[in-house]
C-alpha cells in the first residue's frame, strides 16, 4: 500500500495502539476481549514484548493507522515455539487491505 510504513513500535506508539484495540472490543470485531484496556495496561502488554514477540505498526503520515503483534499462545513448555497472532485496523482503515500488509 502506497504511504504506508511497517516499523518496530516504540512506547510512544502505545496510546494509539490501545485507541485501536479499543476500538476493536467496542465496534466487536476482531478481538475475544470485552472490557477495554487503560493506557496502563497496553503499556505493561507492550513491554512483555520483545525480539521474540515483536510489534510492529503500520504508519500513515505520522498516523498509526494499525498494529500487529505476535503474543505467547501458552506458558506450558510444548508450546514454546508457538505464537497467536493479533492484527487491528484504526476503524476508518478496515477493509483496504493492509491485513495482507501486517501478516
Amino acid at each position: 500500500m502506497e504511504g504506508i510504513t511497517l516499523r518496530d513500535a516504540t512506547l510512544s506508539d502505545v496510546p494509539a495502539i490501545s485507541d485501536i484495540h479499543n476500538q476493536g472490543i467496542e465496534d466487536r470485531v476482531a478481538t475475544l476481549d470485552v472490557e477495554f484496556h487503560t493506557l496502563a495496561e497496553q503499556e505493561e502488554w507492550f513491554h512483555r514484548h520483545g525480539r521474540r514477540y515483536p510489534v510492529i505498526v503500520a504508519d500513515q503520515a505520522a498516523e498509526i493507522v494499525g498494529w500487529a503483534s505476535l503474543n505467547p499462545f501458552s506458558s506450558r513448555a510444548a508450546y514454546r515455539f508457538v505464537a497467536d497472532l493479533s492484527v487491528y485496523f484504526e476503524r476508518r482503515w478496515r477493509g483496504r487491505g493492509l491485513g495482507s500488509l501486517l501478516l
